[in-house]
């Protein structure tokens, strides 16, 4: 139990002795449901966003805009940005970012599947839903250099001062960028 992530010797010892309490039954059915989890759930061939099918739900989707595609890190990050509900296009989950710290190069994530569908056409705009930091910032140059020959709009989120932020406790950087990037009004 303690090598799933965010739990701790402390935690899973508390999940142990849980499930020792727990009657056979309910154990044997949590077994029985990660081993379906495990089986039966895997990864959209298009997008890679997980699914149980060949095609996720997105990407099967005609009511979705197929000429947008929504680059991010992880599925976590799939699922943050519907729900906003003010997104409709199709997604691409790169399985991380580029961090040569961490030993992890462009090869390492879903880059070339990107690339192969922006080659492929359809695709009018590939928008960078990635995380303000370095490592994200590397990874958006890196693929917007490779995209850059296909025609097609790069855009990355609107970054700055976050609605209920106190300019005062506002970083110099995300205010230099809230200035720069400024909307009418």
């Amino acid at each position: 139990m303690a090598k799933l992530p965010g739990v701790g010797r402390k935690t899973a010892l508390r999940l142990v002795l849980h499930l020792l309490r727990k009657e056979t039954s309910d154990v044997l059915a949590l077994t029985d449901a990660l081993a379906t989890l495990r089986q039966e759930v895997h990864y959209c061939q298009c997008c890679h966003n997980i699914s149980d099918t060949d095609l996720c739900e997105i990407c099967a989707s005609p009511r979705r805009d197929h000429s947008l595609i929504c680059v991010v890190e992880n599925v976590q990050n799939v699922m943050a940005v519907e729900a906003t509900g003010q997104y409709q296009g199709l997604y691409h989950v790169l399985g991380g970012v580029i961090s040569p710290m961490d030993g992890i190069g462009p090869s390492d994530l879903e880059i070339e599947s990107l690339v192969q569908r922006v080659a492929e056409g359809g695709v009018a705009e590939v928008i960078f839903a990635l995380n303000p930091t370095m490592e994200g910032d590397t990874t958006n140059f890196y693929i917007s250099r490779r995209l850059r020959d296909y025609g097609v709009k790069l855009s990355t989120l609107a970054r700055g001062v976050s609605v209920g932020d106190d300019l005062e406790y506002t970083d110099e950087i995300t205010l230099g960028r809230s200035i720069i990037n400024r909307v009418p009004l």
